[in-house]
């Protein structure tokens, strides 16, 4: 007894992973985030950036951070609720509630935790909660920390949501519908305006993940809520400022007794050292981009048209026939999955593979930005055209 490893079973644990596949590998990016990005000394298409608008490297955001860096320091130093609210925090608040043309928004030190403490705060143990099966982890992850009784419906099955509530939402006390908007690993949208019209039938409360959907869809980027035709809609908007904004963090905007409601009672927030100095300046300096700049989300959607465009005419499959900056290509298994992307890295592309278990299928998964060329995209149609034998359903 004395002889043995407490911790053996971790080495076991890797071992299990290769086998099946699902062993994952860092990349060092050795530049600045943009189109082409230099790993291992070689310069590469990036297509794995989330960075939709091309602002984590704008100067402008830069210079924001660094004033800010150089009047206030770095750190929060604590959170809010002991060591204080910055005023840069408040004027993000600000900035984003009336972007996302709502009464209020709470900052959040991630996108991660925004929807973890939002979710535990909303439900409990007396509550039930509907959310669509491929939400992201943090979604779900919320789920299962808030102890409400937990039901997925079939992704953006209108009718298996509806079945569900009729079957189980008297049992309960509160209701919360979740869901993203746009889908971070398979590139769709959810339909909103029947999801809110089920709410309303069944008196539910209904949360929308807006990460990868801001900036992309509605006018002056506003979201997929916008898009929709669903603002003033009662619900619960969470999002990140580390996608299209090209910072770091999260908010929830909605109603102001909803904000002031989390003040108090979102874990992730009042547990959590407040957003760093140098991170809100740039995200606040970023949404006034994003209004002010409407050709960036022009040049993005041109620049999606044409990399559809091109894998079709390639005869490439596409997981998603609903066009959006995320665009998936099936792959056959999770080892070619896992040999693949080492491929098309040293064929000069870094684009995400995913492979189960987070996602149920493996894919390839190309994220398009603004500051990508016309030649950019046609190259990148050349060179995955070279791996066709990898593409489809297993």
């Amino acid at each position: 007894m004395d002889n043995l490893d407490a911790y053996h079973w971790v080495t076991t644990a890797l071992d299990t992973l290769e086998r099946a596949h699902w062993k994952r590998s860092r990349k060092q990016v050795t530049s600045r985030s943009g189109a082409v990005v230099e790993i291992g000394a070689q310069n590469v298409l990036n297509f794995a950036s989330n960075d939709y608008l091309g602002l984590a490297s704008d100067p402008r955001l830069v210079q924001a951070a660094t004033r800010a860096m150089q009047d206030y320091g770095v750190g929060a130093t604590g959170s809010q609720v002991l060591s204080g609210h910055r005023a840069l925090h408040r004027k993000l608040e600000i900035g984003l509630a009336r972007w996302k043309r709502t009464e209020e928004a709470l900052v959040f030190s991630s996108g991660y935790g925004a929807c973890l403490g939002t979710v535990m705060a909303l439900v409990g143990s007396r509550d039930v909660i509907f959310q669509d099966q491929y939400n992201h982890s943090c979604l779900q992850q919320g789920a299962k920390l808030s102890q409400a009784q937990v039901y997925s419906y079939k992704h953006n099955d209108i009718q298996h949501l509806q079945e569900l509530l009729q079957t189980h939402r008297s049992q309960y006390r509160r209701c919360l519908i979740a869901t993203e908007t746009l889908f971070s690993m398979d590139g769709d949208c959810c339909p909103l305006a029947e999801i809110l019209d089920l709410a309303e039938q069944y008196n539910s409360m209904v949360l929308v993940d807006e990460a990868h959907a801001n900036g992309v869809f509605g006018d002056n980027g506003m979201g997929w809520v916008q898009a929709s035709n669903c603002q003033g809609r009662p619900l619960v908007q969470v999002g990140n400022l580390s996608k299209a904004l090209g910072s770091m963090g999260g908010y929830v905007a909605g109603s102001r007794v909803l904000i002031e409601y989390l003040r108090h009672r979102a874990p992730t927030w009042i547990y959590s050292t407040g957003l760093s100095i140098p991170d809100t300046a740039a995200a606040a300096m970023a949404v006034a981009i994003i209004q002010g700049e409407p050709q960036r989300q022009q040049q993005l959607w041109q620049n999606v048209h044409h990399l559809r465009e091109g894998l079709t005419q390639a005869g490439l499959p596409l997981l998603s026939s609903v066009p959006s900056p995320i665009i998936c290509l099936p792959l056959r298994s999770a080892a070619i999955a896992q040999a693949l992307e080492p491929a098309l890295l040293q064929a000069g592309v870094f684009a995400a593979v995913v492979r189960p278990p987070t996602v149920p299928t493996s894919r390839l998964r190309l994220s398009v930005m603004c500051t990508h060329t016309p030649a950019h995209i046609q190259e990148l149609v050349g060179i995955l055209a070279e791996f066709r034998e990898c593409y489809g359903h297993g």
